[in-house]
């Protein structure tokens, strides 16, 4: 077998990649989400990464398509691994990348097509907002900036 049919026959899976942006810097931050207009509940900016596309590239790119802001991609805070299940066929990896303060929310533009609202939310409130399996991922996103120490937030398998 050649190389090109070897890689071919892998298993493949699908990336995401979020940005964590704050108000403010310190333990007292509240956390930028957006409400996605195709699905229940809130989230960070960004979205699914493109064919080939790596993942601090495709958090650029996100947070720019969704916001209207150009925000450097800092350091990875937290990445996630989700089993497939009945929506979603293959795994799921997913980046959270520090986003920084935004000093001007004012220079938010929403994009009309995919978001109906932003918030800056307490992380305390993060239960009344994010989908259960988003919040452990947000959680460990924010230790990790604050500790310096990037977070593995493994998702197992839906029990039947």
């Amino acid at each position: 077998m050649d190389a090109q049919s070897w890689y071919a026959s892998l298993p493949t899976m699908y990336g995401s990649a979020s940005a964590l942006i704050t108000d403010t810097d310190g333990p007292s931050a509240w956390v930028l989400l957006v409400k996605p207009n195709y699905r229940e509940g809130w989230s960070l900016p960004g979205g699914i990464l493109e064919q080939g596309e790596p993942p601090h590239v495709g958090c650029f790119r996100e947070v720019e398509e969704e916001l209207g802001l150009l925000l450097p991609t800092g350091p990875m805070l937290a990445v996630s691994w989700a089993a497939p299940d009945d929506e979603r066929l293959k795994p799921m990896i997913s980046f959270i990348f520090d986003g920084g303060v935004l000093a001007d929310p004012d220079a938010i533009r929403l994009q009309a097509e995919e978001l109906d609202d932003w918030r800056f939310t307490d992380p305390a409130e993060f239960g009344a907002y994010l989908p259960a399996f988003l919040l452990p991922r947000v959680q460990k996103a924010l230790t990790a900036r604050f500790t310096g120490v990037p977070a593995y937030v493994p998702i197992e398998a839906p029990v039947a």
